[in-house]
């Protein structure tokens, strides 16, 4: 069967491969350029996308009240003139103020009514100055302005819907243009748990260890090549369906919890444990041990709960140095490798005050009775960060360099504005928060709030770019290089 590689097309890459350039100029050079130019246009694409969005948005609000307005001053029963008048003066003397998100409600202009208003005094410019050149008498002279009035406003209602249209049109072309590529931005990965404790295996050989001599261990490859062939697995049985219903939780085995019990750094002891408890070593096994941790700490059990994480974290680490991981990871570690250690060490910490702060958020929440809104990365991997904007965009804002050929000045100036308009828009504690860069911070402003309020706010930030999730690496650990194994 022919295998199709077609997916991997859209699969964008800053690769150095095809970058050809004068023997001159730096290659280097030329493949940082090639990788900025990419993620220029990225970002500058995203920006329109946004823009254009906030259009639409907006201008799908103000239709129907145009729309309305227009098909009142065409009704022949409607008093034209005098109503007009009556718009406009409810425009002027009690707005709404009403206005799109990142929006300034104190700026009139920046209202959906102030843009109505706008409008208006516009139809009556136009309106008066067809009414004087057209040199009508006094007495037909209000049926004339009414008459005007009545086909100005359709002209707009005309005008608007095309442009939303054209705007609808627009943006669908750059988001599709947008999914042309896959990028990093494209990759969402959830917790996800297959955990079935399988039969136990048959008892390895134990390990072998010499009395006369110096203490040595030996260790035994669990996934042995050619030369040693492993035994046929057994048939685990089947992961129930939980495709309907509530998902459970992974629960720990009599193994596991044997296996959780043992102390922080004992890496002997867990590796002589793992091989004479295969089902230790198990797809899911590591999620089971964190649910376990989450429990522990929820019951003030701290040090069980970081022994949980520390055992799984050993599983983890194991799992990802690829077929014979669990040998390579237990050698550097029980042989006193410092550098291994310390980034264990350093992931067992973080991975643990992650989890422990989840616990308090939990049970904060369950202790106030109210609903919050809070920012939580699921996976300790990920990291949440802010791009706090500096301030508005400068007068004489000018694009430079490739991939700006193409993007309006004005467009990128109303981006930029509207980013700055969302971040001061917000109170003044939130605003503190965001440029501290904390995400302990922010999330005590977001409990603060309403769930209405705190939703509204994750969505402007979101929306601004603001808001920014970011994905770290699983660092090699192996001596094969200090370059991140997964980025």
């Amino acid at each position: 069967m022919p295998l199709n590689y077609s997916k991997w097309d859209q699969l964008e890459v800053s690769d150095d491969s095809d970058i050809e350039g004068h023997p001159n100029v730096d290659h280097k050079s030329l493949v940082r350029w090639r990788q900025r130019d990419i993620h220029e246009k990225r970002e500058a694409r995203k920006v329109k996308i946004v823009q254009l969005q906030a259009n639409i948005d907006c201008d799908d609000i103000l239709l129907p009240r145009v729309s309305e307005m227009a098909e009142k001053l065409a009704d022949p029963s409607t008093d034209q003139i005098p109503y007009f008048n009556s718009l406009v003066e409810k425009l002027e003397k009690n707005p709404s103020k009403d206005c799109p998100p990142g929006n300034d409600p104190s700026k009139p202009e920046q209202t959906y009514d102030g843009m109505l208003l706008h409008l208006l005094r516009g139809v009556t410019d136009a309106v008066k100055k067809r009414v004087q050149a057209s040199n009508v008498s006094e007495s037909e002279k209000d049926a004339k302005l009414g008459k005007e009035l009545a086909t100005e406003m359709a002209m707009h209602v005309t005008q608007l819907t095309k442009a939303i249209d054209d705007k609808k049109k627009e943006l669908e072309d750059e988001l599709k243009e947008q999914k042309k590529k896959i990028t990093s931005d494209d990759i969402h990965e959830g917790f996800d748990s297959k955990y079935v404790a399988p039969k136990p295996a048959p008892e390895p050989i134990p390990l072998t260890k010499n009395k006369n001599k110096k203490k040595e261990t030996t260790y035994e490859v669990l996934n042995p090549g050619p030369s040693s062939p492993a035994p046929a697995p057994e048939t685990s049985p089947e992961p129930e369906d939980l495709s309907e219903g509530e998902a459970e939780l992974p629960q720990l085995t009599p193994s596991l919890e044997a296996f959780s019990n043992i102390r922080l750094r004992e890496y002997e002891k867990s590796f002589e444990f793992i091989q004479h408890h295969r089902d230790v070593y198990v797809p899911g096994a590591s999620d089971a041990l964190l649910v376990a941790a989450f429990t522990a700490e929820s019951e003030g059990k701290k040090k069980y709960a970081k022994q949980c994480v520390h055992q799984s974290l050993l599983l983890q680490y194991s799992e990802k140095l690829g077929r014979d991981g669990l040998g390579v990871f237990f050698k550097k570690m029980i042989s006193g490798d410092k550098r291994a250690e310390t980034v264990f060490l350093e992931d067992l910490e973080k991975t643990y005050n992650h989890l422990a702060e989840r616990v308090k958020i939990t049970q904060a929440e369950a202790s106030s009775g109210k609903e919050q809104i809070q920012l939580v990365a699921e996976d300790p991997s990920m990291s949440i960060s802010f791009n706090v904007p500096d301030g508005p965009p400068p007068e004489n804002l000018k694009l430079e360099g490739p991939g700006t050929e193409d993007l309006d000045v004005e467009q990128v100036r109303q981006a930029l504005q509207m980013r700055w308009d969302i971040f001061t828009s917000f109170p003044d504690n939130l605003q503190n928060a965001l440029k501290i860069g904390k995400l302990e911070k922010v999330n005590q402003v977001l409990g603060d709030m309403d769930v209405q309020e705190a939703e509204d706010v994750v969505q402007k930030l979101d929306m601004a770019g603001i808001l920014s999730f970011s994905e770290k690496g699983i660092r090699d650990i192996t001596g094969r290089g200090e370059e991140d194994v997964l980025d």
